[in-house]
């Protein structure tokens, strides 16, 4: 039987465990061809965080080498950008003038940090946190100047903070929010986060509006300028607020897009010989950006490109994590509370400890933890599976019992 012909645009992590879990239900489906925008092989884009921090090095960070994709039959086509669809003749074309025909195309262009629309945001040592490009600029910058300054108190922005931080530059996060994370903690867990960076070197500058960047003289970036005419030294400034699908290819050849490439529960975009998958796909109203459901997309699109046709992709309940070494916080479901919900909260500011959580009849739907994160696992799988907890309620905030444990366990211990 002749081979169908699949093309991948984009080689990022949810892309590439696509073909993983397809090459895993049928390796002989497809003559498969994969454009990479960037120069590399896939690479966990999640650990570029320890990778700046010093924790890790770029080669730890790789998850499929040159050699996987040459043992599959992949064709790799690295450093090309691809700049058309043409759905009429099924083909793409890359900006080099490379072509490769489809019959089944599986979008996953991922997504781009979202650069401030600001005078100067386009100056040298002004970069998005995305991929390893701007991972090296960081750490070549540290080398050579002193001021940094991350706009956006998000996870990323955060990551990015305390990297530059470990390697000896003064940095300053701007964060427009009342608190950090604001995604994904509380207003107290947020502060205790703050208080706890704060104590490390950071420094922060909240409910902050950038206005400007300004020429240091040479072409690169010298300082920043706030709304209220502040201005402060900055050599180095990340953008890590917020990041945008990249839709724009999806768009120009007609697909559907509304913040993100609008897929079913199959994964397919309006043409169903088109697949999106990853940040750069809207899922019923949602375009994750979290590696967990990204991989849950991907086994169900694989399904559909192997041809069982039988899998569905619902949405994802997420999880989140924050991987600045020693400071631990999690968050899951809708930790924040609103009508009709109950909050159970534990307060402990000498050790450092805050846990809520949010329960809807008699069901667990939130979990926000700070410094003790140990049952986090165990509360979002009653999150997700939405367990009845109103016979466990009253030792719920204490983790997982024994079913003969009680209440008696936990005082004996707490003394």
């Amino acid at each position: 039987m002749k081979k169908l012909k699949l093309v991948m645009i984009g080689n990022g992590m949810a892309g590439v465990r696509t073909l993983e879990e397809l090459l895993k239900l049928s390796d002989e489906l497809y003559d498969i061809t994969v454009f990479g925008a960037e120069p590399h092989a896939n690479y966990n884009r999640i650990l570029l965080s320890p990778v700046l921090a010093g924790e890790q090095t770029f080669e730890d960070i790789v998850l499929n080498d040159l050699n996987w994709y040459q043992g599959h039959g992949i064709k790799l086509l690295l450093n090309r950008k691809v700049v058309q669809i043409d759905r009429i003749k099924r083909r793409v074309i890359a900006e080099d003038g490379t072509e490769a025909e489809y019959d089944r195309l599986l979008i996953a262009t991922g997504s781009t940090p979202f650069i401030l629309p600001i005078p100067g945001n386009t100056l040298h040592g002004v970069i998005g946190y995305r991929d390893i490009a701007d991972t090296r600029l960081m750490i070549d910058t540290a080398r050579t100047h002193r001021h940094a300054v991350v706009i956006g108190g998000g996870l990323l922005g955060l990551e990015a903070a305390n990297g530059l931080m470990l390697r000896g530059m003064h940095v300053t996060v701007v964060h427009n929010g009342e608190w950090l994370l604001e995604r994904q903690l509380d207003n107290v867990s947020g502060r205790m986060l703050q208080t706890a960076l704060e104590a490390r070197g950071l420094h922060f500058r909240l409910r902050e509006q950038t206005r400007a960047l300004h020429d240091a003289g040479n072409g690169r970036v010298g300082s920043v300028e706030f709304s209220n005419g502040d201005l402060i030294p900055a050599d180095l400034v990340v953008m890590a607020a917020g990041i945008r699908p990249a839709t724009e290819l999806a768009e120009k050849s007609g697909l559907p897009c509304h913040r993100g490439i609008l897929v079913n529960d199959t994964m397919q975009t309006y043409d169903p010989r088109v697949y999106a998958i990853g940040e750069c796909a809207s899922h019923r109203g949602t375009a994750y950006g979290l590696v967990a459901p990204l991989f849950e997309q991907a086994k169900v699109c694989a399904n559909h490109l192997a041809r069982l046709g039988f899998a569905t992709y619902k949405g994802s309940v997420t999880a989140t994590k924050l991987k600045v070494t020693g400071i631990d916080l999690f968050s899951a479901g809708d930790f924040m509370g609103g009508e009709g919900t109950e909050t159970i909260t534990l307060s402990d500011p000498i050790s450092g400890i805050y846990k809520k959580l949010v329960i809807k009849d008699d069901v667990l739907v939130g979990a926000c933890l700070y410094g003790d994160t140990v049952d986090g696992g165990e509360y979002f799988q009653q999150i997700r599976e939405n367990l009845d907890i109103a016979a466990i309620r009253d030792r719920l905030m204490f983790g997982r019992l024994q079913p003969n444990d009680d209440m008696q366990h936990h005082l004996r211990e707490a003394s």
